[in-house]
């Protein structure tokens, strides 16, 4: 065994910070999450780069906020060839909007090839998202995924040695097995290894039909108080799942269930590398793309659960916990402001790794926060997000958010009002504050970004991409 650690990094998939038992859930099951926040460090300021998942997703891997990598929206076209597709697949109506496969990464440095070229080996079992799903992308060897971005648990469409097939058989169990599968070939070899397990869990679909009956007896009783029944907000899109009464309890007896057994499987990989004298030499991360509100704000959804596109922190802040014996101090929550773009920096440096690459990255690492060191810098640590043309800065004491061009903006007191209840964009006496706000954000987004693949003027409605930005940012037909 190398001196190098192994890292693996467990994604989930709109999963709201709030959803963990470890944050204060006293509903949901989640056991083992709980042990490994207890074993390690979680962070309850941790925000996506924006509240959807395949900018999110993007944006982990190669550390670029979506104006750089051009990622604006969830990826509906591009996933695969539809017409390579064997004939029973590519007649389903879930492959409607496929056309040809095309890698959004094109060309753009990711962390796990930089691990790959150091001499890690690099697998991924689970969702990828980010196009050409049948083909291994950004150094991994080994590859087992699901062929588009969501899918059915107990249908789903696997993707295994280029050939997509619908499976019979829960989707969370088969990503945990195949995971566990390449930690039996990986703990064989010298090398160290890099592993990513990206669950669709606890992505929709949430009917009880899609969930073992063992997971959705668990809620059968429970009333979700843990989760805010409130009136459906006025910019609601209708084709989030939504419902209220017995239907609000379906949908969230699905969501939780779904999170339970995705809990069952990170217990067996733990497991697995206890059996192999692993968790040691083992960086454990556990992480989600977006947020997502299960009621909260009267929304169904992440980022585009509303149009106009919202920014509420339960659609943009994400669990994180981050575990390893003996490295990481156990039993501590970070409350630092902390962003996807930081992973980047932070992976690199903690694995001893270097970036060749000049490209301007905006995040930092935050291994000293790791290490339990104190971060002198902290007070001046500001957030920003973006989707298409919403953008946020957000501070500890104050979140701004601006819709191009023409609004409506919103200004929170987050100190006084966590809740973002009370918008005061217009309140005199905080118009100090919104123009300091207002200058920073300007002031990042253009410092960081691609002028080809600035979100700012893009036409994302958050109904999907459907090309990467090849021939400038205007071109509509980009996005549905």
């Amino acid at each position: 065994m190398s001196g190098k650690p192994n890292i693996i990094v467990i994604l989930a998939d709109d999963m709201g910070s709030w959803a963990l038992g470890c944050a204060g859930n006293h509903e949901i099951h989640t056991p083992n999450l709980d042990r490994l926040a207890a074993d390690g460090m979680r962070f309850d300021h941790f925000f996506c780069t924006s509240p959807v998942c395949s900018p999110a997703r993007a944006s982990i891997l190669t550390g670029r906020m979506p104006s750089q990598h051009g990622v604006h929206d969830w990826i509906c076209s591009g996933n695969v060839t539809r017409s390579e597709l064997r004939e029973e697949v590519q007649s389903q109506p879930i492959f409607a909007d496929e056309r040809t496969a095309t890698e959004y990464l094109a060309g753009q440095l990711t962390y796990s090839e930089l691990m790959a070229e150091a001499g890690y080996a690099c697998a991924l079992s689970g969702k990828w998202h980010l196009g050409s799903s049948t083909v291994p992308q950004s150094g991994f060897e080994r590859w087992f995924s699901i062929a588009r971005g969501g899918c059915s648990y107990m249908k789903p469409d696997i993707v295994e040695n280029g050939e997509v097939t619908l499976v019979d058989g829960y989707v969370t169990d088969l990503i945990t097995d195949r995971a566990l599968d390449f930690l039996n070939e990986l703990s064989q070899q010298d090398n160290p290894f890099y592993l990513s397990v990206h669950y669709t869990a606890p992505h929709s679909p949430w009917d009880c039909s899609e969930h073992p009956e063992s997971y959705v007896s668990m809620y059968k009783e429970c009333p979700f108080e843990s989760v805010p029944e409130l009136p459906l907000h006025a910019n609601q899109i209708t084709s989030a799942p939504h419902g209220e009464g017995e239907r609000r309890k379906e949908l969230l007896r699905g969501y939780y269930a779904s999170v339970t057994a995705m809990d069952d499987g990170i217990g067996r990989i733990i497991a697995r590398l206890e059996e192999q004298g692993l968790r040691e030499q083992t960086l454990l991360i556990f992480t989600g793309d977006n947020g997502m509100n299960m009621g909260h704000h009267g929304i169904w959804g992440k980022g585009n659960g509303t149009f106009p596109l919202n920014m509420f922190d339960t659609s943009v802040k994400v669990p994180a916990i981050f575990s390893h014996p003996g490295v990481i101090p156990v039993g501590r929550v970070c409350s630092e402001l902390v962003s996807q773009y930081d992973m980047f920096p932070t992976l690199l440096a903690y694995a001893g790794l270097s970036n060749p690459d000049p490209y301007p990255l905006p995040g930092r690492s935050f291994l000293p926060l790791l290490r339990g060191e104190e971060d002198d810098g902290h007070e001046d640590i500001v957030i920003y997000d973006e989707y298409g043309p919403v953008r946020m800065i957000r501070t500890q004491a104050w979140k701004y958010v601006h819709r191009y061009p023409y609004g409506p903006h919103e200004l929170y007191d987050l100190h006084n009002d966590s809740n973002e209840d009370v918008n005061l964009i217009h309140d005199a006496a905080c118009q100090e504050v919104l123009g300091d706000m207002r200058r920073r954000l300007s002031e990042w987004f253009v410092k960081y970004t691609d002028p080809s693949k600035d979100g700012r003027v893009a036409p994302v409605t958050g109904n999907g991409q459907l090309a990467p930005l090849r021939a400038g940012i205007a071109e509509g037909g980009a996005f549905k």
